[in-house]
């Protein structure tokens, strides 16, 4: 367990993450964000009319999503990005009674076992990725559109539309859940929570 010490002998914080893991998830973050506004005004039309260069929008759309995998990629240099990675990979059956608890909306913390990530955020992380990766894949067929036939590109156009919308659903309970939960944000924003809300929220964390 890594400990912030305010004084000498009294522990006051529990080290979560380290710099580069909070490095990719705000660069991560902004370049996610600026693809949601960007798409928006792209394809809401109110929010469309208030742009008057669409051309500048829709590149920066594209360069925006286009750099999305590169913190990821990035932060791969950092063994304890890594290892965060190998927890979010790894499902055990903590996580099966995780997922039943939160079905039955029983939110008991002795209900809900964790390790240092949660079943809900292990299924999120491997969801965004997986969606991100998709989104990659079908706007640089919408881009290139002289290397594709017709009908990939109306396919990949498709996909990405409605894909984009439920990413914006997600993104906003995600966003949703930070908000109702000060001790995560504070971890994420300075790499370091209370051993109280970790010994509640992650009890089976080998911190």
């Amino acid at each position: 367990m890594s400990l912030r010490l305010d004084a000498p002998g009294r522990s006051t914080g529990v080290r979560r993450f380290g710099r580069a893991a909070r490095w990719v998830h705000r660069t991560t973050a902004a370049l996610m964000g600026v693809c949601v506004v960007t798409a928006a005004f792209l394809y809401v039309p109110q929010l469309a009319e208030l742009v008057g260069r669409r051309e500048l929008v829709v590149r920066v759309h594209e360069w925006a999503g286009l750099a999305l995998p590169v913190p990821v990629l990035a932060g791969l240099a950092s063994r304890a990005f890594r290892g965060d990675l190998g927890f979010l990979n790894r499902f055990g059956p903590h996580d099966r009674v995780w997922l039943r608890a939160a079905l039955r909306r029983d939110k008991r913390p002795s209900s809900r076992p964790a390790g240092k990530f949660n079943a809900g955020q292990k299924i999120y992380a491997a969801w965004i990725a997986g969606a991100t990766l998709v989104m990659l894949g079908t706007g640089l067929i919408m881009w290139f559109t002289h290397l594709t036939p017709l009908v990939w590109r109306t396919s990949a156009t498709f996909v990405h539309d409605w894909l984009a919308l439920t990413i914006g659903i997600v993104l906003a309970g995600h966003i949703g859940m930070a908000l109702g939960d000060p001790e995560a944000r504070r971890g994420m924003r300075t790499g370091s929570v209370s051993r109280e809300w970790a010994e509640r929220e992650h009890p089976l964390w080998r911190k």
